[in-house]
């Protein structure tokens, strides 16, 4: 008797199991549609040779810097946390995956680049002061040169994006996906310089656009958090960037390859799939 009273109950206790079992499974919420994520990192460049066009008209000089070689300023290699975060070569995105069914999203992508050109001899070509001018100058600063997008060149891009899944943990606890990026969007550079011995008010201003591509690696875990590792390909042109005190200004075109180190977060939004 004793012995049947306890597989009764047994039985009782499986099926009460099993129901609650099922009724967790039917009343489980379904996932969201859409995913936001962002991120912060640092980077490095390497860019192309340039040209910088000046053009002063009250002071008769319409010349050119040719094949100038500029170099970033890292910042983050020199004791990343004894400076404030925005100081070096930084960057962030802003991003909104619309359908993860397809996983095609839109992103805001800025990179605080610097770009450095000093140091070294250069080829100058056109008017000087109304005379024809085609020598080498030694510039650098203590001759009275340079030329600085040192609180950045500033690359803006809003970004359509494309995903991939490459793997993903039976527990979700660790996925890797690619993502694709191309995009348009303006400068925003941080101008100071000094020509010949004038020197501009250094400040920023809307200097022209940029486009670019981006492909970046990413190591999801447990979910919300990220690493990702991007390389990315980007062409700025730069226009009435203000050099002096009076009417004189510049322009300059160049190409750049970065490396980008990004950490994020991401977690689902909008509504729930049907």
């Amino acid at each position: 008797m004793k012995k049947k009273y306890i597989v009764s109950v047994t039985l009782v206790l499986i099926q009460l199991f099993t129901f609650s079992a099922q009724a967790q499974t039917a009343t489980k919420k379904k996932p969201r549609t859409k995913e936001f994520y962002f991120s912060w990192g640092y980077n490095t460049e390497y860019y192309t040779h340039s040209i910088i066009h000046v053009n002063q008209p009250s002071l008769g000089n319409n010349y050119s810097f040719v094949d100038i070689k500029g170099h970033d300023h890292e910042g983050w290699n020199e004791g990343l946390f004894h400076l404030a975060l925005s100081i070096p070569q930084y960057n962030y995105r802003f991003g909104l995956i619309l359908n993860k069914e397809k996983d095609f999203g839109v992103e805001i992508n800025f990179d605080h680049t610097k770009f450095i050109f000093a140091d070294q001899g250069a080829h100058i070509i056109g008017t000087l002061h109304g005379r024809a001018v085609d020598s080498i100058v030694q510039f650098n600063q203590a001759n009275g040169f340079y030329y600085y997008l040192n609180n950045g060149a500033n690359f803006l891009l809003f970004n359509l994006v494309k995903r991939w899944h490459w793997y993903a943990a039976k527990n979700q606890n660790l996925k890797v996906d690619f993502l694709g990026k191309a995009g348009i969007g303006p400068v925003i550079p941080h101008v100071q310089n000094e020509f010949f011995d004038s020197a501009n008010n250094p400040h920023f201003q809307l200097g022209g656009w940029n486009v670019g591509v981006e492909g970046a690696i990413r190591a999801t875990f447990f979910k919300y958090v990220y690493l990702e590792y991007c390389n990315k390909i980007d062409y700025a042109r730069y226009s009435n960037l203000k050099i002096d005190k009076a009417d004189g200004t510049a322009s300059q075109a160049f190409g750049t390859y970065e490396f980008i180190l990004n950490l994020g977060i991401t977690f689902p939004v909008g509504k729930r799939e049907q």
